[in-house]
């Protein structure tokens, strides 16, 4: 279904006055504030069983080629590559203390913005947006990451699911000691 399309879609919370794109913008705001909270099982809870996280390593490229800036799925290495199962090991690593890169717990602000249903094709829904994630660990270990993502939703009952999420990274080089967050 084309962009165009999207308004035209019928509103399933009609009766409320909420569009689809305010449900999304609310999903992933409620997103944001779970991982900001630590809220570590509620964040799993909005994960899909087939779930796709995935981040490429963002690459300087030759002027004219743009399809080299980042790593190739399934092809390069990736920041991240990982599924649901990958992400529950690690959630239980954090709140079992066995996790040195988070001890102490870091401090996290997630902010996504410019929001833009891109596509839907039956209960799938693929989303643009941009982030800015601030993360403070300890006194004085500040990383900031900023991005865009693309985020295939699929839609339930009650909300949405993420099914995939794809992360790219503004930045081409990791100037921090790790990379535990979840985006």
């Amino acid at each position: 279904m084309s962009t165009d399309a999207i308004t035209a879609l019928p509103d399933s919370a009609s009766s409320h006055g909420v569009s689809l794109k305010e449900q999304v913008e609310d999903f992933l705001a409620r997103e944001a504030e779970l991982l900001d909270n630590r809220e570590f099982d509620s964040w799993l809870d909005l994960l899909d069983e087939d779930l796709r996280y995935w981040m490429p390593v963002a690459r300087n490229f030759e002027h004219g080629k743009p399809q080299q800036e980042f790593s190739r799925e399934g092809i390069d290495a990736a920041w991240f590559d990982e599924g649901k199962s990958t992400l529950m090991q690690r959630i239980m690593q954090i709140k079992g203390g066995d996790h040195w890169a988070e001890e102490p717990l870091s401090r996290t602000s997630h902010m996504v913005s410019n929001i833009r249903i891109e596509s839907v094709d039956g209960a799938l829904l693929t989303v643009r947006c941009k982030f800015l994630l601030y993360v403070n660990r300890r006194d004085d270990e500040v990383r900031l990451f900023v991005g865009k993502r693309t985020d295939v939703l699929r839609k339930t009952k009650d909300s949405f699911l993420i099914h995939r999420r794809s992360i790219f990274l503004d930045q081409s080089k990791m100037l921090f000691k790790n990379l535990s967050t979840f985006f």
